[in-house]
């Protein structure tokens, strides 16, 4: 099964037309994520999600509102993704391998557009920014996902592993999307078999 990160679904496939609250999340993610998250106005919003301003209003109140519940729908997604992942690969190794292979498949994928949280980040560049606070929560959740794989792989510095597989990780999906997505995905495949024959020294 491909996981792909970053061009998410917010509602289940198999479900009807989606209620105009989740219909404007579905929309937000689509344009924070294809064109910024600054760059895209309420009315564009209100326009592609089909509602009225005052329908808008109602559910978000705001776009800051917005942008706070579209990053926290991103990270619950890729909690989702990332949990699955290890449900269906039980050896650490597998779903070490696993993971890093769903990040080479979303850097491949038409549309993608680098990492979610990087990009946030990029954005709102202020340290004390709510949107900087969701983004960092993230990204020590998936520290300590890392890390407890490594653990049970064996590996004697699961922080630093865990800290390169991330590296090697933000760094493929930034070069993938401004350079060569094949070198990338390479690239942190060769990353990911140090960090695992690491484990077995």
């Amino acid at each position: 099964m491909t996981v792909v990160v970053n061009d998410v679904n917010l509602v289940p496939t198999a479900q009807r037309a989606p209620g105009a609250k989740v219909r404007i999340l579905e929309t937000a993610n689509r344009l924070f994520y294809s064109e910024g998250i600054r760059t895209v106005g309420i009315d564009r919003l209100i326009s592609e999600s089909s509602v009225t301003k005052a329908t808008f209003y109602k559910h978000y109140g705001s776009k800051d509102r917005l942008i706070l519940l579209y990053i926290e729908a991103r990270h619950t997604t890729e909690v989702a993704d990332l949990e699955a992942i290890v449900a269906s690969h039980p050896e650490p190794e597998d779903a070490v391998r696993a993971i890093m292979a769903a990040v080479s498949a979303d850097i491949a994928h038409h549309g993608f557009r680098g990492d979610a949280f990087l990009n946030a980040a990029a954005e709102f560049s202020e340290a004390r920014h709510p949107v900087r606070s969701v983004v960092l929560r993230h990204r020590e959740w998936l520290t300590g996902f890392l890390v407890e794989l490594l653990q049970d792989l064996g590996h004697r510095m699961p922080g630093d592993a865990a800290d390169d597989l991330i590296l090697a990780r933000d760094g493929a999906m930034s070069g993938g999307y401004a350079g060569d997505p094949i070198a990338a995905s390479a690239a942190l495949s060769r990353i990911t078999d140090l960090v695992i024959r690491a484990a077995a020294a």
